[in-house]
């Protein structure tokens, strides 16, 4: 299943992508795509019909597939090509981070550069999505705790976490830095994660292209690793790194500014595409 949430902000209404690609409301079946309050939610969507939901006739806003994300995890330096323009060695273990959850937005708001920013940069990733609670599990088991996958735009802002000393997290969380969607596709319609595509073009001009099979820890690695340090609860995500490509690496750097526009996506989880703006007061 491929499901979604519609609508403006703050009021979004939970979807379901059918084998069209007509979009079925889910609404009677349920308030909302909150795995956090309902952990069997996936479970019982995959006995329903989806034939007879009601389909959405006029879709102008898709929100972020999950109405709730307690936790939204980062692996950093994933991809060894990515860690060489980066010039960081290749980690030995996964490199853990945080962005804040105020930063979700949907796959198709706008990226909104912080007061003062020049270093504004771009990521496309996997995000896994955890279906069910996790601690300390073995890497066997890991992927029985995942709902599914979804694509995500890592953005960064590179001055404040690399030149600002302290924790990358200052770097990633900003209003915005989280475009996530446009779908939350269960595990079972993606025959194998570590063999999809992936890219992103700024101002249609291509800058990332990568496959997650090039990932230097595997999806039930970053899970069990996790799982060590933190309880993984249902609606988490943990994004899981970016291929090379950003505009850290570039020679000379380059960064997003107001009026680009970024267009990403992952095979089998669908595509993003925003718009680039200043902050303004009271946004």
């Amino acid at each position: 299943m491929k499901l979604l949430r519609y609508g403006p902000t703050g009021r979004e209404r939970p979807g379901v992508l059918d084998k069209d690609d007509a979009v079925r409301d889910l609404s009677s079946i349920c308030d909302d795509i909150d795995l956090a309050a309902d952990p069997g939610l996936i479970d019982r969507l995959h006995d329903i019909d989806l034939s007879r939901l009601p389909t959405v006739l006029e879709l102008q806003r898709l929100g972020p597939p999950l109405a709730r994300t307690p936790k939204f995890i980062a692996i950093g330096l994933n991809y060894a090509d990515h860690a060489a323009e980066s010039n960081l060695p290749i980690p030995t273990e996964p490199v853990v981070f945080m962005k804040a959850t105020s930063c979700i937005v949907g796959p198709n708001d706008d990226i909104v550069i912080p007061p003062g920013s020049v270093k504004t940069d771009w990521e496309v990733e996997l995000g896994i999505v955890i279906g069910k609670r996790a601690a300390h599990v073995s890497e066997a088991d890991a992927l029985n705790h995942v709902a599914g996958y979804l694509t995500v735009n890592d953005v960064s802002e590179r001055e404040y976490q690399i030149e600002r000393g302290g924790t990358w997290d200052k770097g990633k969380g900003c209003d915005s830095f989280g475009p996530i969607g446009p779908w939350l596709v269960t595990r079972d319609e993606i025959a194998d994660v570590h063999a999809l595509d992936m890219w992103l073009d700024v101002n249609g001009k291509a800058m990332q292209r990568g496959n997650t099979r090039t990932m230097i820890f595997g999806c039930a690695e970053i899970v069990a690793y996790v799982s060590r340090f933190m309880t993984l609860l249902p609606g988490d995500i943990i994004t899981t790194g970016t291929p090379p490509g950003v505009g850290m690496g570039m020679n000379p750097p380059t960064y997003l500014k107001p009026g680009d526009e970024v267009r990403l996506g992952i095979a089998g989880l669908g595509e993003q595409r925003q718009r680039v703006r200043a902050f303004e007061s009271g946004n």
